[in-house]
């Protein structure tokens, strides 16, 4: 299946997208790491690969996040790093995923991690599953339609006073990084829907709570 345009013309938003002050790197420090942002076309139409992370993770336990992990010195960089995380993850089969580009540098201040989202157009797919159970509880391939539908959309307060989108799909509670580049996203591929942004609840005490132990 050929790279539809719509998921092009992302990649080329994408690559020169500002990047929020919260999420600028700083000048030195944090280690180099990379997620896959994987699109494809499933049942429901276009969808994106996520997972949720294990109860019995180290950081950002039972969130539900894109596959990604630290860059290790073999990988030669962000793109071969992220499909080998997402193989390790998700079982993933690589060789039926075409990588359209990557986003610019992202930090992630909680766990001194630099991001560089790569996307990925899964013109293959294979078959996907908790493959890491110590690190990933679950595997979703959410339909966009689901995630710009706005009464799956709001906004949530975290403890700090800090405001930011947040989407319920599939009994997951997509908030932090991933909620975050996954609105940029939506709103550069252009499936974006009109949505209540004063709709804002608290993050529950027990999930951020469990996300940063």
């Amino acid at each position: 299946m050929e790279v539809p345009g719509w998921m092009e013309k992302l990649a080329e938003r994408a690559a020169t997208a500002p990047v929020p002050p919260s999420l600028r790197p700083p000048a030195d420090g944090g280690r180099p790491a990379a997620v896959l942002m994987l699109f494809g076309e499933g049942p429901l139409g276009p969808d994106v690969l996520l997972i949720q992370r294990s109860l019995r993770g180290r950081r950002h336990a039972g969130q539900p996040a894109f596959p990604g992990g630290g860059v290790d010195p073999e990988d030669g960089g962000p793109v071969a790093a992220a499909l080998r995380e997402a193989r390790e993850e998700t079982g993933l089969d690589p060789r039926g995923v075409h990588v359209v580009g990557t986003m610019p540098e992202l930090y992630i201040w909680r766990s001194d991690n630099r991001v560089t989202p790569v996307l990925g157009w899964w013109h293959t797919p294979s078959v996907v599953h908790a493959a890491s159970p110590d690190e990933v509880e679950s595997v979703e391939r959410v339909p966009i339609s689901e995630l710009v539908d706005p009464a799956n959309r709001l906004n949530l307060r975290h403890p700090g006073g800090f405001t930011g989108p947040a989407f319920r799909v599939r009994g997951l509670l997509v908030w932090g990084f991933t909620a975050g580049v996954l609105d940029g996203v939506l709103d550069d591929s252009g499936f974006a829907l009109p949505w209540n942004r004063s709709r804002i609840e608290d993050l529950p005490p027990d999930v951020f709570d469990l996300a940063s132990r």
